[in-house]
């Protein structure tokens, strides 16, 4: 049975972007499952709150995975979709992500370089040799805000935007997020991960000045005091 989602968490509004903080679990788009979106939320949302009749436009800008939660940007005119998704085309935007590790992160901070490869008939990104086919570089660096017992809180910038990208790449540094079994974890969180897009600085585009948009963790991470599941047993 398809789980309804919560009401949609509004972090910045005016007349050409919505900043809404997406739930784990939820789509930020369609796609052939029929199941209900984000972006299916912020229409209704503009429907009911401005009782615009017919259809109400809005254009994603950019995604984040399904088990991922945090800020995303919706733009709510073509003007200002066509001039963030520039943005974002040329990796303008500051965006900072946090998650939570297995293990416990001895350094402070580090860099990770690798060479992926998305098979999408999988939809798998793998860790490969440079001079593979289709290879691509990717770049991250972390830093270790604090430890939570045998696992790290970790913040995350990224250099390239790659599929998938932090996922794979802490895990095949042996820091697997928490909750992401594709990947390797042994915490099982019922179809999210403990990766959280925390904040975004744009340029707005009719403005033109800096906006940072914020977005707090969801309430079943640990730190305010969800449970969660490790290799079929219950812990705080």
């Amino acid at each position: 049975m398809p789980v309804t989602p919560p009401p949609l968490d509004v972090l910045f509004e005016d007349n050409h972007v919505l900043a809404v903080n997406k739930p784990p679990r939820l789509l930020t788009a369609g796609d052939r499952t029929g199941d209900v979106s984000l972006l299916d939320m912020a229409r209704e949302y503009i429907r009911t709150k401005y009782l615009k009749p017919g259809k109400v436009y809005l254009g994603v800008v950019h995604r984040l995975d399904r088990p991922v939660s945090g800020v995303v940007l919706i733009a709510r005119t073509s003007k200002a979709a066509a001039r963030l998704s520039e943005q974002f085309r040329l990796r303008t935007p500051v965006k900072n992500y946090q998650c939570l590790v297995e293990g416990d992160v001895t350094a402070a901070n580090g860099t990770l370089i690798d060479w992926v490869r998305k098979d999408s008939n999988r939809n798998v990104v793998d860790i490969v040799a440079p001079d593979s086919t289709e290879a691509q570089r990717c770049v991250l660096h972390y830093r270790r805000l604090r430890r939570i017992g045998s696992r790290s809180l970790l913040e995350v910038t990224l250099e390239t935007g790659r599929s998938h990208q932090i996922r794979v790449q802490l895990a095949h540094a042996g820091m697997p997020i928490c909750g992401d079994t594709k990947y390797g974890s042994r915490v099982r969180l019922s179809g999210a991960i403990a990766l959280h897009a925390a904040s975004i600085t744009f340029d707005h585009p009719v403005r033109h000045e800096p906006i940072t948009v914020t977005a707090g963790f969801p309430a079943e991470w640990p730190e305010v005091g969800g449970r969660w599941t490790v290799d079929g047993e219950d812990e705080d």
